[in-house]
């Protein structure tokens, strides 16, 4: 790490760190390359920081176009994806140290794509929630923390871009610059507060993240927004042909499919179904210009993948339309929950109150201490005999870790038992 870092108390003065005090690293993108950052970052020593880029809104995915790592005795290393077809050498290199990343769920699905996985890490954007900071982004928690701030200038450039212009590079390596000496900070501030024990419940369960379901799932297409105002069996079977339609065109162009078609222009077909070219157009309007225009243009450059979803939709027997999106087993909005059951109503005013308190009290977001759902299903569907381990091994089966089953066990048997 730099030696230019300030001491322990930063006091009001903050660094805006510009460039990496080493310089920016040369991208490795060739076999010689990774031999190299191979065997540096396995001669290393301690945590490895870990971050990665992605062409979000420019690519089809989440595919990683830059990883970056830096390791104490290894430096700064940057690598390029694309020519390898895959990291599982670094992966094998980097399987005993500790990964130290920000918002580690935006970076462990597209780094597993890659044949790396963390069998031990230390988020701190979770971190910094777990410790009460009001701001969690990276610059906001080193200011916090070391007295630096970062430069986000190239945070949402296109990544996929060959070759990378310096200034971005600069950047990229900036995100992993301080991130193991941030990490030695926030665990001292977690040990001092009392909540590195559920910080590292929280860590560890990151380690199995897969991220949300992908493109490939079978019923992907029902995440359309707007579905629900599909009512009719050959509408949605119109949506789901010209969702797979679309979402082949976007593979081939390697766009996102949004590029392709907007969402909203999606559901217009699927509800009118027209039969020919000139009726694919409709009155209605998307929400800003950029999204009109690829929707007009969308239409029409692919007219004939569009009426041929169609056209296979309308073709199918009736026994072959997809179902309406089954009745999730979720609870109801609450908001509904005073009409349908007052009894639930009144548990979740009592516990929402209570988790408030003991949000405000402990410097920790309510949705930390427990996922809104999980709370959710407890109180809706509460079980017959709501004593202490029946509660808690519910809690447990719905993924809630240790530390927040302590916390949260007690405010919810209390709300269970006085409203039944």
């Amino acid at each position: 790490m730099s030696s230019d870092l300030p001491d322990d108390d930063p006091g009001s003065d903050f660094h805006r760190l510009e460039a990496p005090p080493e310089g920016v690293p040369t991208v490795v993108d060739t076999p010689e390359g990774m031999d190299d950052a191979l065997a540096a970052l396995a001669a290393g020593e301690g945590p490895v920081a870990v971050d990665a880029e992605r062409a979000s809104g420019y690519r089809y995915g989440q595919k990683a176009y830059l990883v970056q790592l830096r390791r104490e005795g290894a430096g700064t290393w940057l690598i390029d994806p694309v020519p390898f077809p895959d990291l599982r050498g670094l992966d094998e290199a980097l399987a005993p140290a500790q990964w130290v990343l920000h918002a580690a769920t935006q970076d462990i699905p597209c780094l597993a794509e890659l044949g790396l996985r963390p069998r031990s890490l230390f988020d701190t954007e979770l971190g910094a929630r777990l410790a009460g900071l009001p701001r969690v982004g990276l610059s906001a928690v080193l200011e916090y923390y070391l007295g630096y701030t970062l430069a986000k200038e190239h945070s949402a450039v296109d990544w996929s871009t060959r070759p990378l212009p310096e200034p971005w590079l600069r950047y990229a390596a900036l995100d992993v610059e301080l991130l193991v000496t941030l990490r030695a900070r926030m665990e001292r501030d977690l040990r001092e507060q009392g909540k590195l024990e559920w910080a590292e419940q929280e860590f560890a369960a990151l380690c199995d993240f897969t991220g949300p379901p992908g493109a490939d799932e079978p019923d992907a297409w029902r995440r359309t927004t707007g579905i629900h105002r599909l009512r009719k069996r050959r509408s949605l079977a119109a949506l789901r042909e010209l969702w797979l339609t679309r979402d082949a065109i976007a593979r081939e162009r390697d766009v996102p499919p949004g590029r392709v078609l907007p969402d909203g222009t999606l559901l217009d077909l699927a509800q009118r179904m027209p039969g020919q070219a000139s009726a694919l157009a409709s009155e209605r309007k998307e929400s800003s210009r950029t999204r009109q225009r690829r929707a007009e243009q969308g239409l029409l450059r692919h007219q004939r993948a569009w009426l041929s979803a169609i056209r296979t939709a309308a073709e199918l027997a009736d026994e072959d339309l997809p179902e309406p999106a089954r009745r999730s087993d979720a609870p109801p909005p609450p908001r509904a929950w005073a009409d349908r059951d007052p009894a639930a109503a009144d548990r979740l005013t009592e516990v929402r109150a209570a988790l408030a308190e003991l949000s405000e009290r402990l410097e920790i977001p309510v949705e930390n201490l427990m996922t809104p759902d999980v709370v959710r299903r407890v109180l809706w569907t509460p079980p017959e005999d709501p004593t202490t381990e029946v509660v808690e091994q519910r809690l447990a089966e719905l993924g809630a870790r240790p530390w927040q089953r302590e916390l949260v066990v007690p405010v919810l048997v209390q709300a269970l038992q006085a409203h039944r």
